[in-house]
């Protein structure tokens, strides 16, 4: 017995006797995403996940417990997100912040450019990176 996830969702499906078109229309998704996932081709996010084990009353553990890829999958994803905490706009803010507090005292202008650095630091990164790649 195949123990992907794309096995077990199809199953779901074809137990209700529902189309591809029918779940993703359920799911709110196309029904390429549908086929992708059947497919072990990729995979839903987790908020699409939940809705999935709610839609066919079977919990999240049934449907990935022995799909080790898709483990995988969520593995890396958290990773992820841990590199967001250690961004280094962060720490570049709060040099600048310091900088403002404790040497420059009469002016806020580096606490608000450091305040600035660490909310926005990541999106300005972003839009220089597309900016660098639209004008190749």
């Amino acid at each position: 017995m195949n123990d992907e996830f794309g096995t077990k969702l199809k199953q779901c499906r074809m137990e209700r006797e529902w189309t591809q078109n029918e779940l993703a229309e359920e799911l709110n998704v196309t029904r390429q995403a549908v086929y992708k996932w059947e497919t072990n081709k990729g995979y839903p996010d987790l908020q699409t996940l939940i809705k999935i084990s709610e839609i066919f009353e079977v919990t999240i553990d049934d449907l990935i417990k022995t799909d080790k890829k898709l483990q995988q999958k969520i593995k890396v994803d958290e990773d992820e997100t841990f590199e967001e905490l250690s961004d280094p706009g962060f720490y570049l803010g709060m040099f600048l912040v310091l900088l403002g507090i404790f040497v420059f005292e009469e002016s806020s202008f580096l606490l608000i450019i450091g305040l600035l650095t660490i909310v926005f630091f990541t999106d300005m990164v972003k839009s220089f990176k597309t900016l660098l790649k639209s004008g190749k």
